[in-house]
């Protein structure tokens, strides 16, 4: 139905409607139950395609839930590490979570187990950040190097709201392998304040193997012309006579 001009609805209406919030969420949306099966029992819910997880923080006790697999994979495809998401429970009221953990399957990496904890929109959090390289680097493409990480992550702080879900590492600056890159040649956004010791190294470029010829020792040489000259000496004698 379409709303009426507020003009056409007299003054109290348009006092209400200025005591309206215009801050509309645009976090994603994820809806859940509340789980009574715990421990091995949750075996069962994977197979129907449920996800175990457990949402908790700020005074709130650990409740386990349970919320659709596919769902929650599209979640982590789009939202990426560090997704600040409107969780609902049984359709009750959304709170602002931080997916905060999720445990794999070692081989097949899928989601096993999740953790959501409950954030205050205004206080500022610590998390790790993933390290993203872009760039092309002259000691890779030109020289055959191999690009080496020394560390994935970097602990960051800010507000929920400003978390980013990586730090990118530009590695064209690594133009040798004696170069080194480190915490830092990160750029963080103005919001977000970077923990990680400065100093710590982050990328450098391997040189690539290269085979060296087997080099002869002097006594594996004596035995070596030893056993030609004595099949040389076996050559040269006359076959014995068989008969």
């Amino acid at each position: 139905m379409q709303a009426r001009p507020l003009a056409s609805q007299g003054p109290s209406a348009v006092n209400r409607a200025s005591e309206v919030p215009t801050d509309v969420s645009t976090r994603p949306q994820l809806s859940a139950d509340p789980r009574s099966s715990l421990g091995k029992k949750v075996a069962h819910l994977r197979r129907d395609g449920v996800l175990p997880a457990v949402v908790y923080g700020h005074g709130h006790d650990s409740e386990p839930i349970q919320l659709d697999a596919k769902g929650f994979d599209d979640l982590r495809r789009h939202a990426g590490r560090n997704a600040l998401v409107d969780l609902k429970v049984a359709g009750g009221r959304a709170r602002p979570v931080l997916l905060h953990a999720v445990q794999e399957h070692p081989v097949t990496r899928r989601p096993l187990h999740a953790d959501f904890l409950i954030v205050r929109m205004t206080e500022e959090m610590t998390v790790d950040v993933t390290v993203a390289t872009v760039g092309e680097s002259v000691a890779i493409e030109k020289m055959g190097g191999t690009l080496l990480h020394l560390r994935d992550t970097v602990q960051v702080r800010a507000l929920p709201g400003d978390l980013p879900s990586s730090l990118e590492l530009d590695i064209s600056s690594l133009e040798s392998f004696d170069a080194t890159l480190h915490v830092s040649d990160l750029r963080a956004p103005d919001k977000v304040t970077i923990l990680t010791d400065a100093s710590e190294p982050l990328a450098r470029v391997q040189a690539p193997r290269v085979e060296e010829e087997p080099v002869e020792t002097a006594a594996e040489a004596a035995e070596t012309e030893a056993a030609e000259t004595e099949a040389a000496e076996g050559e040269g004698e006359p076959a014995a006579d068989e008969s």
